[in-house]
């Protein structure tokens, strides 16, 4: 099978990105390897993609997107990260390739994944739950069944398609959804792409929901996983092999959550140990602590939340301003100065 995996990311991600792409290498040396970058390279670093793990580079403003700069400017980091990976896997679908598979940057290999690629010559979408267990314990269920109820049943830092039948169709109506409703707002029923995926089982056929515990372990669901590491060196989750890990929140809040749930079970703490290494040993000092290109107006002043969620709520601002990145008279910047 020709299996294309990609990763969106902005250059503050590089080195969990590089991570990743030198972990999914390793198992699978065939599979094309693509990063999706929503960002421009920082002053003073210089950005080489031959040196990099991963086979190309797809600019985000390459998609096609229609007011690709208006539109930009509606999100902020992490929503467009996420949004833009609808556009990708819907052109995708017309590469060449046989199946796509997303893997968010933090994440990493343990095992191969080719039972994914025997998953998909019968079903055209696969998703990870957050959960494939039920919680028992009161705290449990607040932090983790709760969460996902709020954030969405399915976690998006995976997904895999085949390129035609109702993996195509999914990819249309998935791009068509997150160009327009990518957004963190929870009270409008939006959680970034992750909500809309709720509704996959319902919308369309030959969906596999992958309830093996191998899959996708974060600190979510460590309440249900017990990692062991047998004498060959081989760890399991469950008794099942570990495939692959989410490292989100990397630093104190996915230390909490880590040991919260994780308690004495030992060998995660030894996987995060060595996944801290990894990101350190491959870390640019070039590249600023939380660095995104376009987290600030032109005249380099940073650009509120809030300036963005009024930009994308009035269809009249969007015509009188096309570049609401711009500063000075005339600019979006001096108008909401003038009315916010």
């Amino acid at each position: 099978m020709n299996v294309l995996c990609y990763s969106s990311f902005t250059f503050s991600y590089l080195n969990r990105a590089r991570v990743l792409f030198q972990t999914v290498r390793r198992f699978h040396p065939t599979w094309e390897l693509v990063a999706l970058i929503t960002d421009r390279p920082p002053e003073g670093f210089a950005f080489d993609p031959a040196d990099e793990p991963f086979d190309r580079v797809v600019w985000a403003e390459d998609l096609g997107i229609p007011d690709y700069t208006g539109w930009l400017f509606k999100h902020d980091v992490v929503e467009v990260c996420t949004a833009v990976k609808g556009p990708f896997i819907h052109q995708a679908c017309a590469s060449g390739a046989d199946a796509v598979i997303y893997l968010d940057p933090d994440t990493a290999l343990f095992g191969s994944l080719d039972p994914l690629e025997a998953w998909l010559e019968t079903s055209d979408i696969l998703l990870t739950p957050h959960l494939i267990d039920p919680n028992d314990h009161p705290a449990a269920i607040e932090d983790n069944d709760l969460s996902a109820s709020r954030t969405g049943i399915f976690n998006l830092g995976f997904v895999a398609i085949r390129t035609t039948g109702e993996g195509a169709r999914f990819a249309k109506w998935w791009n068509d959804r997150l160009l327009d409703w990518c957004y963190d707002d929870m009270p409008a029923g939006l959680f970034v792409d992750q909500r809309w995926c709720d509704h996959v089982p319902a919308l369309f056929d030959k969906v596999k929901v992958v309830r093996d515990p191998g899959y996708n372990v974060a600190s979510w669901n460590l309440s249900t996983r017990t990692l062991a590491v047998r004498k060959d060196g081989a760890i399991t989750v469950n008794g099942e092999p570990l495939r692959f890990w989410h490292f989100t929140k990397l630093g104190p809040l996915g230390d909490t959550m880590t040991k919260r749930y994780a308690g004495t079970n030992f060998p995660v703490y030894e996987i995060w140990r060595w996944y801290k290494e990894q990101v350190e040993a491959v870390t640019d000092a070039a590249i600023p602590e939380r660095y995104w290109a376009h987290q600030a107006y032109a005249d380099g002043e940073a650009i509120p939340k809030a300036h963005r969620v009024l930009y994308r709520q009035r269809e009249d601002l969007q015509a009188a301003f096309p570049d609401p990145f711009l500063a000075g008279p005339g600019s979006y910047r001096e108008w909401v100065a003038a009315h916010g």
